[in-house]
């Protein structure tokens, strides 16, 4: 499979999330993916959380519950060791649809909603840090 040129930023939907056009940040450096959430707990066996995304009034504070999820212990840029929670999605960027596994993850102090890392990344994709949007006006240039 020839691999494709992201740039350093994008816009990308989640279907299975039912959100679209989500800001994300390519980061090189992190190696898993996490998707930024608040209020995140474990009851009954489920995860019950809200995405926070300011640029989308209709999907800010929207409530999620996952029934299926893994617990993972994830080293951050600062090297604290921090207890998440996995899930398993898709991501559509290229007009193409992916899986991708997201940590949930409080990222208040972030400007991007969701984080790209290494291991979605690896055989798909190459980072050009010059570009940005790309997938996103592939997308908006072919409705």
């Amino acid at each position: 499979m020839d691999k494709i040129v992201i740039g350093r930023f994008d816009k990308a939907d989640f279907p299975d999330l039912k959100l679209n056009d989500i800001a994300v940040k390519i980061d090189t450096g992190a190696y898993t993916s996490s998707i930024h959430c608040e209020n995140i707990e474990e009851v009954d066996d489920e995860i019950h959380c809200s995405f926070l995304d300011d640029e989308h009034p209709d999907y800010n504070h929207k409530a999620f519950v996952f029934k299926e999820y893994d617990v993972v212990f994830v080293r951050s840029s600062n090297g604290i060791i921090q207890k998440r929670y996995l899930i398993q999605s898709r991501i559509r960027l290229f007009n193409k649809t992916f899986k991708i596994s997201l940590s949930l993850s409080d990222r208040q102090e972030m400007r991007y909603p969701v984080l790209i890392g290494r291991k979605f990344l690896t055989k798909k994709f190459i980072v050009d840090t010059e570009q940005i949007d790309v997938s996103y006006n592939k997308k908006i240039n072919e409705d």
